[in-house]
């Protein structure tokens, strides 16, 4: 007879296959195993799967069909299906032995090995989803996993026991199958439909003890003691299975079983797993032939079940020479070698065995993914020089650690261990959104229904920066009012939007979180009372409120008659508000299609999620990326090129990288409109982030990318198909800072140095209120054009430089202070517009070539929720020239103070926190005319 029919038939041993696969069952092979060998069961795990689809294209159709899921919910669907195909073959043997052979075995995550709660929850997902009497779901026999076995046995689920490796450990498994069964039967359920295995793993056994018995022979001097030790290489494990049948056959017999039997009740099986010989020096198929015996199962891998079928040798094996086992056994513990600790010790590796090939598998699954999705996911590709074995050290670290399922769970340990977990609903939300996508286009119907021109966002930071983007990289949508965006105290800028809307005609969205920050509060009073003007009581139907729940903004609106409050969630901060009510109510009133703008977004969300390993994540891949940069290199700045059509990218991922990462002295300092040079204007403290559309890409911009990369400067390509598909950088690049914050070790979602600027903002305001202006000052310099000021500590120092009596001679006494790895920032608080743009871009440029150093532009007060941050509490390499001019003021109905004394205090409460964080700061304020002031600025720097 057949060998391997043989040992079902004279020896009552089941032979399950180790191995499944699509085509396997598909073609007919399970099927011819059942019927010509006997075969009785198959069990999979990662590692099986991840060779079946890996390492095939049999799953590609598959894949494709699916398009963009989830990689979790696509291997399991692959999973699933041939788990349910492989069950169905072997449904005739389940039936025909009574329901106690048969089974196909679905393992249970091993990320969920250490936890009990979500081992049970998994195990009843996929007994749920699978729908087979026949299936196993395969447990580990983990601490945690002990209860799990009771519960899911009590249930009426079928367990098979993985990872066993100790007698001790295998009693107490069979004590929880029993425990369940009781359990059961106290419920009055079908034990006697219930069936389980205990995986006892062999030759791995053999294999590690072998290993520690080379180390004792190469120390032994005794010649009998070194062939005493040698004649126990082979034999611990099928002596230590042998004894465990002992054990099994005096578990399930007394007083107790027996109530148990009388009800149907089956034993638990043991299963001899690990049966592949992985020793050339042995038998090939030695941990079948000795381990032969009634009631028993012996899973086998294809090449051992060949060579078992040609040449295998079927006695009753498994109780012969028990005294030798023991001996065995003896003598190995008298060797000084612990079993039990050889086991503890192989249970953490086939945990984490398992767990590499569910990585690897999973890591298949999303480059398929990816592969099939096309131009429907931006991609990536990164050019890091010397960076890539510090890289791949930091992806390794992250996938041993198993650090991006700790980042989805919003383990606080992944960070600083603070109150990082209160801060990471921007995870989830794309996905809680896409639920309301209906609402969010009957508000678009609604706004295009009433013939709105305009619609204007009242925010600052996060609340302005996501829609702005929105703005300038969709354009107005016919029908559909065109957004624009107040974010600055300015009061030329306040003018200027009320110069260029009809109040009539316009939908005012204002946006803050908490509903207290000074500048949507005094836009919201100001605009509010001019449209009363217009529109009398009435006025409040122009205005919607975007807000956390509860907040102060929710209850004005409510009390001043707003047309709708949409919320905020509480548990995401602003910079990574913008897939939230915050960009999502601009992107519905200027006419986007929310849904399809969530759509594209999920894709990405998906590709960075919980089941992608770091090494395919995009997202978790650039942040690792430009956090080693920072820490191990020095390179800092990061520097962000956009194409022309999303070029309005760079602030919003200026403020999410800068508000983030610049704390405690360390962090990144975002690079953003500063255009691109040569390669050799840069010093060695650059990481550039090029962000390409393909549809309009500037070909220069390519050949001084290439340019860079040549040189050995780090590059991240990102490559966006088309302007739709930008709302999957905007959670790119917050899984990406998310990260970064971990490999600085911060908190990424606090902004310590923000709030010490409004403080001080705000006791300059009362202190404007209370007295009628603000304290008056006493510049270190002045003329009929220019007056300069700063502390004492920064003028001494500047003193020394050579200051003296004119303006041009402070600035140019700061400007030597400039060293390798610094930055330049200027920081003007004047109208945002071209004329004033353009001088500040000319001496950015003229300091960054003349000094080969970054260099940043920016407008304030809008950035003081932006990068202020990263200047205040990050790196102190900054060189700050802030520039402050005398402006007409701007009455705010109902308070004292105007937007001119709003904005001075604005520049004063930041000079104050940069003064007092030791920083290289000069202000510098023009005196009359502001374009003149800046063109004499832009010679002086240059």
């Amino acid at each position: 007879m057949n060998p391997l029919k043989a040992l079902h038939a004279e020896q009552d041993q089941a032979v399950w296959l180790d191995f499944v696969a699509r085509g396997f069952v598909a073609d007919g092979q399970l099927k011819r195993l059942v019927d010509e060998d006997g075969l009785r069961g198959v069990t999979s795990n990662p590692a099986i799967f991840e060779k079946a689809i890996g390492h095939s294209d049999e799953y590609d159709a598959a894949l494709k069909r699916a398009g963009d899921e989830r990689v979790i919910d696509l291997y399991e669907g692959l999973a699933v299906a041939d788990i349910q195909a492989a069950a169905d073959v072997l449904r005739p043997v389940y039936d025909a032995s009574g329901g106690q052979d048969g089974f196909v075995s679905l393992e249970v995550s091993p990320y969920l090995a250490l936890d009990t709660a979500e081992t049970l929850a998994e195990a009843r997902r996929l007994w749920s989803s699978v729908k087979r009497d026949n299936l196993m779901v395969k447990v580990p026999a983990t601490p945690d996993g002990l209860p799990a076995i009771r519960d899911l046995t009590a249930d009426g689920i079928n367990v098979n026991i993985t990872l066993l490796f100790a007698q001790d450990t295998y009693a107490a498994v069979a004590e929880a199958y029993i425990e369940g069964l009781e359990r059961l039967a106290r419920k009055g359920g079908p034990v006697g439909r219930v069936a389980s295995v205990a995986s006892f793993f062999v030759s791995r056994i053999d294999a590690a003890v072998d290993t520690l018995l080379d180390a004792r022979i190469a120390q032994a001097n005794d010649p009998d003691e070194k062939a005493a030790l040698e004649g126990l290489k082979g034999k611990v494990a099928v002596a230590n299975a042998k004894l465990a049948y002992q054990r099994y056959k005096r578990l399930f017999a007394g007083p107790r079983w027996e109530r148990l039997a009388a009800e149907g009740a089956h034993p638990q099986r043991l299963l001899w797993a690990s049966t592949g010989t992985k020793n050339k020096a042995y038998s090939d198929v030695l941990y079948v032939e000795e381990l032969i015996g009634p009631n028993t199962v012996n899973t086998i891998p294809p090449a051992t079940m060949d060579a078992f079928r040609d040449h295998g040798r079927v006695r009753a094996s498994l109780e012969e020479d028990l005294g030798e086992a023991e001996r065995v056994l003896a003598h190995l513990a008298r060797a000084g070698i612990d079993l039990d600790a050889v086991a503890r010790d192989l249970v953490r590796e086939g945990v984490q065995l398992f767990v590499d090939a569910a990585d690897k598998v999973l890591g298949a699954v999303a480059g398929k993914r990816e592969t099939f999705l096309g131009q429907g996911l931006d991609g990536q590709a990164l050019a890091l020089g010397g960076l890539e074995e510090p890289l791949k050290q930091a992806v390794e670290h992250w996938r041993a650690g198993g650090l991006v399922r700790r980042l989805w769970k919003r383990d606080t340990g992944v960070w600083s261990g603070a109150d990082e977990d209160r801060w990471l609903g921007w995870l989830t939300i794309v996905e809680d959104e896409a639920a309301r996508a209906a609402d969010y286009a009957a508000f678009a119907a609604e706004i295009r229904a009433e013939g709105l021109t305009d619609a204007v966002v009242l925010g600052m930071g996060g609340s302005s920066l996501g829609p702005e983007v929105l703005a300038e990289t969709y354009g107005p949508q016919p029908g559909f009012p065109r957004l624009r965006i107040l974010d600055s105290t300015d009061p030329a800028e306040v003018r200027a939007v009320e110069a260029a809307v009809d109040l009539r005609r316009t939908l005012f969205i204002v946006a803050s979180k908490s509903g207290s920050t000074l500048e949507p509060n005094v836009f919201r009073d100001y605009f509010l009372a001019r449209a009363r003007e217009v529109l009398g009581e009435g006025a409040g139907r122009h205005f919607v409120a975007v807000t956390d729940p509860g907040s102060a903004m929710e209850k004005a609106a409510l009390a001043d008659g707003f047309r709708r409050i949409f919320h905020g969630v509480p548990q995401i901060g602003g910079r990574y508000s913008v897939l939230s009510a915050f960009g999502l109510v601009p992107a519905a009133a200027m006419g986007l299609d929310v849904a399809a703008f969530l759509a594209s977004a999920r894709a990405m969300v998906r590709s960075c999620g919980p089941d992608v390993p770091p090494d395919l994540n995009p997202g978790v891949t650039l942040g690792l990326a430009l956090g080693v940069a920072a820490r191990d290199q020095g390179r800092d700045k990061v520097t962000l090129v956009a194409s022309p059509g999303i070029a309005a990218f760079g602030a919003w991922a200026e403020q999410l990288i800068a508000e983030s990462t610049g704390k405690e002295g360390r962090g990144l300092i975002p690079i953003d409109g500063e255009p691109l040079g040569a390669p050799d204007v840069y010093g060695r403290d650059r990481f550039f982030v090029y962000l390409r559309l393909d549809e309009g890409a500037d070909a220069a911009e390519d050949a001084a990318v290439k340019a860079l990369e040549e040189a050995g400067h780090p590059v991240a390509r990102i490559a966006v198909a088309t302007r739709q598909g930008l709302p999957q950088e905007f959670f790119r690049f917050e899984i990406a800072t998310a990260v970064v914050g971990a490999v600085l070790g911060i908190n990424p979602f606090d902004q310590p140095d923000v709030e010490a600027s409004k403080i001080k903002t705000r006791e300059l305001t009362e202190a404007a209120e209370r007295d009628g202006a603000l304290p008056a000052e006493t510049p270190v310099a002045q003329d009929a054009g220019l007056a300069l000021f700063t502390d004492p500590q920064n003028a001494d120092a500047l003193r020394r430089a050579g200051a003296g009596s004119d303006p041009e001679s402070w600035i140019r006494a700061h400007l030597g202070r400039i060293g390798p790895g610094d930055y330049v920032a200027l920081l003007a608080y004047v109208a945002r517009n071209a004329d004033h743009l353009a001088p500040l871009q000319a001496a950015r440029l003229a300091l960054r070539d003349g000094r080969r150093v970054a260099t940043c532009v920016e407008f304030g007060p809008r950035f003081l929720h932006s990068t202020g941050q990263a200047y205040k509490g990050g790196p102190d390499s900054g060189v700050f020239l802030q520039i402050t001019a005398d402006a007409p003021d701007l009455a705010i109905p109902g308070r004292a103070l105007g937007f001119g004394t709003v904005i001075a205090a604005q520049a004063r409460g930041d000079f104050g926190v940069l003064s007092e964080r030791g920083r290289r700061a000069l202000r510098v304020h023009i005196r009359g005319d502001v374009a003149q002031g800046l063109d004499r600025l832009r010679q002086a720097l240059t």
